[in-house]
């Protein structure tokens, strides 16, 4: 049994890395024994003994186990390769990166260290409504999946004139790529990978360089519909997530997160029959305590501990989740060419995964 605490360093400590960092050190195995973050004034030692710097690179120079990045889109991926680079476990905040471009560079470099383990923070999938979908769907007893419909939204990209979140060349991405990017996620998490994909994309309300709204339609090789709405005017958060089976269907509300904005999770579950009139039984499952956060790093910890595959968001499913944010992207014309995007991965680095 392994007896030793994992020495944790956190790249960026803002409003996620300090919640990160509440669970690490709730682990038995794991101690937070540095930070860094630009905003700090100084470097030097917490009152809990913790360094403090205000740069990645110190930070990667102190006697490190696992790197946890929470750190902006633009370096997310260049302070990934570093961490492994160090021979480093790496958790990763999502996005990934800003594009497939760095997801790609990542997963290339990461082909070179089989023994380390590296998971991309898709909270999403730990919540116990998500979970208990899950199941039911693998289960069969509702039948076979036929169509998704998921909605996700807030009132603006949080501090919209002076956050980051708003400046492409940092982000890469708005509404979509920042909180979207979760159901899309799910949507592949539920149905598996979508061939057909159809979209428009708009920034016309807050009009900055990133999308304040994305929409998509898309099909499975086998026929599931997945339509997708990812929102900065939705006014009022909301999280919305519906899925129609052969037998029944899914319907989860709500979810639990740190600002408690999105209302109570709830999973409804809708059992169809022939003789139900249109109004079938209905059973609603609320859900008070958000063990996501947690349940997230112990399985990323057990994974190191115990040399296990990744389960959750490994850095395979990590791309083929940012190929289809990007699919969405280029699948709406006008806006595959205003910023020159693409879905696919560019020639000199393909021939590197071959």
């Amino acid at each position: 049994m392994f007896q030793d605490k994992l020495r944790v360093g956190i790249a960026g400590y803002g409003v996620v890395g300090k919640r990160r960092r509440e669970f690490i050190d709730k682990h038995p195995h794991l101690k937070t024994v540095a930070v860094c973050d630009q905003t700090f004034l100084s470097e030097g030692i917490f009152d809990d003994g913790v360094a403090c710097f205000t740069h990645f690179s110190k930070l990667l120079n102190e006697k490190l186990d696992v790197l946890f990045v929470c750190l902006t889109n633009d370096i997310a991926a260049e302070v990934t390769v570093l961490g492994l680079k160090k021979n480093l476990h790496v958790f990763c905040e999502k996005p990934p990166g800003r594009n497939l471009e760095d997801i790609t560079k990542v997963l290339i470099y990461s082909l070179n260290c089989p023994n380390l383990k590296l998971k991309y923070g898709f909270n999403h999938r730990y919540h116990d409504s998500v979970k208990e979908a899950l199941r039911i769907i693998r289960s069969g007893e509702l039948g076979q999946v036929i169509d998704l419909k998921g909605s996700y939204g807030k009132s603006k990209i949080i501090q919209f004139d002076s956050s980051w979140r708003s400046q492409r060349s940092i982000a890469g991405g708005g509404i979509l790529l920042d909180q979207g990017i979760h159901l899309v996620d799910m949507m592949r998490l539920f149905a598996g990978e979508f061939t057909q994909v159809h979209s428009f994309i708009s920034n016309a309300y807050w009009k900055h360089d990133i999308e304040d709204n994305a929409y998509a339609l898309m099909k499975t090789g086998s026929g599931v519909v997945g339509m997708l709405h990812s929102s900065a005017t939705q006014w009022r958060h909301r999280f919305n997530f519906e899925i129609t089976l052969t037998k029944g269907a899914l319907i989860l509300s709500g979810i639990l997160s740190g600002s408690k904005s999105y209302g109570a999770e709830t999973l409804t579950v809708v059992y169809a029959n022939e003789d139900d009139g249109g109004d079938p039984r209905e059973v609603m499952i609320r859900y008070n305590q958000d063990n996501s956060w947690q349940e997230e790093i112990f399985e990323f910890t057990d994974s190191i501990l115990e040399n296990k595959e990744i389960k959750n968001g490994s850095v395979k499913e990590a791309f083929e989740t940012m190929k289809l944010v990007y699919q969405i992207y280029c699948a709406d014309a006008i806006w595959k060419s205003k910023y020159n995007l693409t879905s696919q991965i560019p020639e000199t680095l393909l021939e590197k995964t071959v």
